[in-house]
């Protein structure tokens, strides 16, 4: 990038530029000489057209695809409990909560997942929020239309288990 020339004498390279309208000067000089004649921030120049509300529109989220470590591969989830998930009006309904939505951003975009995690897990809310991820046959609502022998309900799940 070029110096410009100093726009008070029209002479020297500039090496300043006025705080107020940003206008190059070279030296204390010509600031002093700049600043007898009062300056203000420059006024961005009127578009021709109105914007509309399409340009106004925030742009869409770019999708980044992360690698994906499961200790263990029976954890991971499929895509049909994946859209499950994505449907569920319990989730929807979770999710529109300021506190839970910055949780999540932390921790989607932390690089140091495992602590943002531990720190999510400290808040209620998102400790049942995760719990219905974790464990889906605790929540009906999340696969409606499964039968109770196939995806038993949270006291049969337990009762199931203490069996065992």
């Amino acid at each position: 990038m070029g110096s410009k020339k100093c726009q008070v004498c029209d002479e020297a390279q500039s090496k300043y530029k006025c705080p107020n309208c940003f206008i190059p000067f070279c030296s204390l000089v010509c600031f002093k000489k700049h600043k007898e004649i009062p300056c203000g921030k420059p006024e961005p120049e009127p578009e021709s057209e109105p914007v509309s509300k399409e340009k106004l529109a925030p742009a869409p989220a770019l999708h980044v695809e992360k690698p994906i470590y499961v200790d263990e591969p029976g954890e991971a989830v499929n895509q049909s409990q994946l859209d499950s998930i994505a449907s569920s009006s319990e989730i929807l309904e979770a999710i529109r909560n300021k506190e839970l939505q910055k949780l999540i951003y932390n921790l989607d975009s932390s690089l140091d997942a495992e602590n943002e995690l531990d720190k999510a897990m400290e808040k209620e809310e998102f400790r049942i929020l995760s719990e219905k991820f974790a464990h889906p046959w605790r929540t009906l609502t999340l696969y409606p239309g499964y039968c109770s022998t196939c995806h038993p309900t949270y006291k049969e799940h337990d009762d199931l288990q203490s069996k065992r």
